[in-house]
């Protein structure tokens, strides 16, 4: 992947949210885009946080766990940690919750609003180690814009 992908990639998602003021609608847009675009990808979507739980948003492949319990799993130690979680080999992550046998790496992304965890982006692959470096900075990017698009919906005028 290059970054003139992921610079097209938060050009298409910017211009396509930008103006759309419902949440669910543009996640499930982002996560539209990204399965078009991204190449070896199982899965793609969301997950929002509630009540200290991970419950299954928007998103593009295969049904999916509905609930992930914070620090569980690769999504929920995403959230737990605050932390981008770039997995090469989910099968060797501890406490990985299978919901696609057909994935074998994965990228999480959490997101926030008003400086508070509101959900994670998470991207699987039938491939190993199939998220590189550039993969991981590109989608953060591209997070980054998105959060602040979503914050300026949410935010009185």
């Amino acid at each position: 992947m290059s970054n003139k992908l992921y610079s097209r990639l938060t050009a298409q998602v910017v211009a396509m949210i930008e103006s759309e003021p419902d949440f669910i609608a543009n996640l499930a847009n982002i996560s539209s885009i990204l399965n078009m675009e991204l190449e070896s990808i199982n899965w793609v979507g969301f997950y929002m946080l509630k009540d200290n739980e991970l419950v299954l948003g928007p998103f593009q492949g295969n049904p999916a766990c509905v609930r992930i319990p914070v620090g569980r799993g690769v999504c929920g130690s995403a959230v737990a940690q605050n932390a981008i979680q770039r997995v090469a080999d989910v099968h060797a992550f501890s406490g990985h919750i299978a919901c696609d046998a057909q994935s074998n790496s994965e990228i999480v992304i959490p997101f926030s609003i008003n400086n508070e965890i509101v959900g994670v982006l998470d991207i699987d692959s039938p491939l190993f180690d199939r998220f590189s470096a550039e993969d991981e900075k590109g989608l953060s990017d591209l997070m980054a814009q998105v959060e602040i698009i979503l914050q300026k919906h949410i935010s009185p005028r």
